[in-house]
């Protein structure tokens, strides 16, 4: 992928705003607006944030979608409850990992989420 320079995105099409229950999915005119985007090579001219669990790159901003959706724990009325639902999910996944790490290079094993402590 680096030697050819490709883009990869991951769009957020699921819940926003909370687990299931309390969240709802992402609006389908948001998330075309989003593919739209990466498509049109817009969003590689946008700020963009590291998010700290999983190190994905978040961007700023994107041409038809509010910013404060973007990052989905802007979306949620609880910091904490985002955070311990993020550590459940990077704690779940550190898990099924462990299974595959032995064939992983050091890249790959870095990469991982780094699961974060609770202020309580």
């Amino acid at each position: 992928m680096e030697q050819q320079q490709v883009n990869v995105w991951l769009v957020n099409t699921g819940w926003s705003g909370g687990p299931y229950g309390i969240g709802k999915r992402t609006r389908l005119a948001h998330t075309r607006a989003m593919i739209t985007a990466a498509l049109n090579g817009s969003l590689l001219k946008v700020a963009y944030q590291k998010d700290p669990v999983f190190g994905l790159q978040i961007p700023e901003s994107c041409a038809g979608v509010p910013s404060e959706i973007l990052n989905p724990k802007n979306t949620w009325k609880d910091d904490a409850a985002y955070d311990a639902k993020a550590n459940e999910l990077a704690n779940a996944f550190v898990a099924n990992f462990k299974a595959f790490e032995p064939y992983a290079n050091a890249e790959i094993v870095a990469a991982i989420p780094k699961v974060r402590e609770i202020a309580l």
